[in-house]
């Protein structure tokens, strides 16, 4: 019988398939969350959250077709934790994606729960918790997904990791009580105290002359977007985010937090001189710099040791390569029937507490009583319904096999890393610094679009992502810098949630997890079970500020009230002991003077 074209191919798919399914190996890790001392800036020793007493933490790496089984204990004491295993889709496995109050409850002190999946997928990717802000305390490292069929396997020798991150002496607790806090009405974040590569300073990495490099970096910050190049070398950009590029020439790059590249760069052959490696956090993220910030990190392509360690240039300016101008290397085609359309506008405010938060369409993400993923297995067809998942968790439902597409307006003259759990998505539009919100006849699509899942959008711009339902589950879109999630900038893309009760069945140690936190685990974003429209007592933002109130008026609210808490205090001193009447006097007009200058 003769075998048709389309028989063929599905034949051949299937022998690669089998080939793949026979070469797969589970691999599994041990993790203990556990506290160790740090300094890596040599700067400020501190307690940093490591994996089995060793900080760094230890690179996972797995080939495609892979399981990946880590069983993953909480010995804080003091905080539980989570592990989100980032960009990486969790076909079939949405509740392995380690986002607390979204898809699992948290894991508390002395807890334990297995994260089991498999990939396949290839490229570069990180894991952090995704709890509290806490990554930053150093719960982070990067993930690796070999690939066999890398189609630039042939252009290079060896592979290195670079990663890029910024570094607090402050641990996050401390720093989230006065970033949201009626003392900082303006939402001014936090400024690291240092930038690192691969968690140290000064790293000199040994090459060899002639040889080609495929340098897979990735951006593990909480906040620092950073500029990178390597003096005297022209990289070749060849994969964003575990998807493959047309290879592309740069001399610099931006790294947002969250992203990740891997690049080509072939050494000289002259070994006359070693070369800095830069890093140089982008400044115009803080809303004031120290004077005694260095925002760089260097480290050094050794080519003979006996060779000085060179000095890295000054730059006049910034000149990083547009990401937009990439293009997939498989010439995936915009998707151009979009079936479901999101829009977004995005501001910081402040809310009644005086402090500041993050909104898209008005609305602050809180995390709701039950897990989102819990709620969409539990409320039958009203699952359906973004109503049951409440009212601050600004959910959309998106239905099997749509094409999605994000159009994101950012009302904010700051710029912010957009990163989609579950998924990777078309850039297809972004606009230029302060061109406002998105005008479809101002916008020229990209026809063979860049894919990656964590992009920038520019201040006060706008952007476009695409991306087609096809992985059934819950998947967070927020923000990536910390202290922008923290404070709500996020939305919930629940998917196919129907499918998802047929299909899915949730572990028994993450529904432990949910009884050890005192999670409820079924019914509505409120935990009712009963009548799932009913959101009686669920969480929610606090209460908007009275009209008429501002960010200038807050300030001087509160230190008028400080003002008088002190004079007060200082009647009270003085009434205590006895004073002469001139004494008094003169008390009081001190007082009465410092209320004016307030």
């Amino acid at each position: 019988m003769a075998l048709s074209l389309s028989n063929f191919r599905y034949c051949c798919f299937a022998l690669l398939s089998f080939s793949v399914f026979c070469n797969a190996v589970t691999v599994t890790y041990n993790f203990n969350a556990t506290w160790v001392t740090a300094n890596p800036d040599g700067a400020f020793p501190r307690p940093v959250i490591g994996i089995n007493n060793q900080w760094p933490l230890p690179v996972v790496r797995a080939n495609k077709g892979d399981t990946i089984v880590v069983h993953f204990t909480n010995l804080l004491g003091n905080q539980s934790s989570s592990l989100h295993w980032h960009g990486i889709y969790q076909n079939g496995t949405t509740h392995m994606d380690g986002a607390v109050g979204v898809s699992q409850c948290e894991v508390g002190p002395g807890r334990s729960l297995t994260y089991n999946f498999t990939v396949n997928q290839v490229g570069t990717y990180w894991y952090h918790s995704h709890i509290n802000a806490q990554y930053p305390d150093g719960i982070r490292g990067p993930l690796i997904i070999e690939d066999p069929d890398n189609p630039y396997a042939d252009e290079f020798d060896e592979e290195l990791l670079l990663t890029l991150s910024d570094w607090y002496h402050d641990q996050m607790p401390n720093l989230m009580a006065s970033f949201v806090s009626v003392t900082n009405p303006t939402g001014a974040e936090p400024v690291p105290d240092a930038a690192l590569m691969n968690d140290t300073q000064n790293l000199q990495i040994k090459i060899q002359p002639g040889k080609t490099y495929m340098i897979r970096i990735a951006n593990i910050a909480a906040f620092a977007g950073q500029y990178f190049w390597i003096e005297g070398h022209t990289m070749r950009i060849i994969e964003v985010d575990g998807i493959y590029t047309k290879a592309a020439e740069a001399s610099m790059i931006y790294i947002t937090a969250a992203q990740r590249y891997s690049v080509l760069v072939t050494m000289k052959n002259d070994t006359s001189k070693n070369y800095a490696i830069v890093g140089s956090m982008d400044e115009d993220l803080f809303d004031t710099v120290p004077p005694t910030l260095n925002p760089n990190v260097t480290s050094f392509l050794i080519y003979d040791q006996s060779k000085d360690l060179p000095t890295a240039a000054l730059l006049d300016e910034f000149d990083p390569f547009d990401d937009f101008t990439l293009e997939a290397y498989d010439d995936e085609k915009l998707f151009e029937n979009v079936d479901h359309s999101i829009e977004l506008t995005l501001k910081m405010d402040n809310l009644g507490n005086g402090a500041n938060y993050a909104f898209f369409n008005d609305i602050s993400f809180v995390t709701p009583k039950v897990p989102i993923l819990f709620s969409a297995l539990s409320t039958g067809n009203a699952a359906n319904n973004a109503t049951v998942y409440g009212a601050n968790s600004n959910a959309f439902v998106l239905q099997r096999g749509e094409v999605v597409e994000i159009v994101l307006n950012n009302n904010d003259p700051g710029k912010h890393p957009f990163h989609l759990h579950g998924h990777n998505f078309q850039l297809a539009w972004r606009a230029d610094d302060e061109a406002g919100d998105y005008d479809p006849n101002n916008a020229t699509f990209h026809s063979v679009p860049m894919r990656r899942d964590t992009v920038m959008v520019r201040p006060d711009a706008n952007m476009v992502l695409r991306f087609r339902a096809d992985n059934p589950g819950v998947w967070f879109f927020h923000c990536h810098i910390e202290w922008h999630l923290a404070t709500g900038l996020a939305v919930v893309m629940v998917e196919a949630p129907l499918d998802l009760q047929k299909s899915l069945k949730v572990p028994e140690d993450f529904i432990q997890a949910c009884r050890d936190s005192n999670t409820p685990f079924e019914g509505n974003a409120a935990g009712n079970t009963k009548d799932v429209f009913d959101l009686t007592g669920e969480n929610k933002s606090i209460a908007p500020l009275p009209a008429g109130f501002t960010a200038r008026g807050i300030v001087a609210l509160v230190f008028s009230c400080v003002s008088a808490f002190l004079g007060l205090a200082v009647i009270a001193w003085y009434g205590a002991a006895p004073i002469g009447t001139a004494e008094v006097a003169s008390a009081q007009r001190r007082i009465v003077e410092s209320g004016q200058e307030e």
